[in-house]
């Protein structure tokens, strides 16, 4: 397992350490170091991120108030100098907060148990038929039929799948990521980083939006190219 890392601070000596500790640890891969939360927010719309090394105390703003305003953020190990932060950092469920000056060793044990949290959620929890699923929900696996599912939404560590007839989402641990690559590419398609949908179940598109009843999936611009693509392949 490989995971993808951003690191964001605004103190070029951190970035420059917490890079040489991503390039030496070999399960981890370096997304890109960004020095604020403005610019970590536009990087995140445009690569995969699995994991954040934030700072707290940045210009303009802060750490927990930028993890805060993500609708679906990466997992993230708090990186600051200051330990008055650690229970709001771990209320923000953080996997871990590191007190500067950090050292290899303690950098170590942080991302050994992300490590260990990813490889909790990305296990297989579907077992794949010819038209249908098994996921883990309640202590239980359920069986889905592909030809239920309307679309999936990912939030924080769960995705929900929304089902015809149903009025109550299916809510699941796992990643979209993992998910996103289990489910066949035919028929499932991402189009957004948060949502999944069944493309045999897509009736109208409007400004930009799949609708679903009442419900309008957005299509962001990395997912754009490809979904107008199935479009144009079925337009007359």
């Amino acid at each position: 397992m490989i995971i993808r890392c951003l690191i964001v601070d605004d103190e070029p000596l951190a970035l420059d350490l917490i890079e040489g500790y991503v390039v030496k640890t070999p399960f981890l891969t370096l997304a890109g170091r960004c020095s604020s939360a403005f610019q970590a927010m536009e990087m995140i719309e445009k690569t995969e991120v699995d994991l954040l090394f934030l700072d707290i105390q940045m210009p303009g703003l802060s750490g927990l108030e930028f993890i805060r305003s993500l609708q679906n953020a990466p997992k993230v190990i708090f990186t600051t100098a200051f330990e008055q932060y650690a229970l709001d950092g771990f209320k923000t469920d953080a996997l871990d907060y590191l007190l500067k000056p950090i050292s290899y060793p303690e950098f170590l044990n942080a991302v050994n148990k992300a490590r260990r949290w990813f490889e909790l959620t990305e296990k297989p929890v579907m077992q794949e038929t010819k038209n249908s699923i098994f996921v883990k929900t309640d202590y239980k696996l359920v069986q889905i039929e592909f030809n239920h599912i309307l679309y999936i939404e990912g939030l924080k560590d769960y995705v929900k799948f929304y089902l015809e007839g149903t009025e109550k989402p299916l809510l699941s641990l796992m990643s979209m990521k993992s998910l996103e690559e289990n489910l066949p590419d035919t028929r499932f398609m991402r189009v957004h980083r948060s949502f999944i949908v069944n493309l045999d179940k897509i009736k109208t598109i409007e400004r930009n939006r799949i609708v679903f009843g009442k419900e309008y999936i957005p299509i962001s611009e990395n997912y754009k190219e490809r979904f107008q693509k199935f479009v144009n392949e079925r337009f007359f």
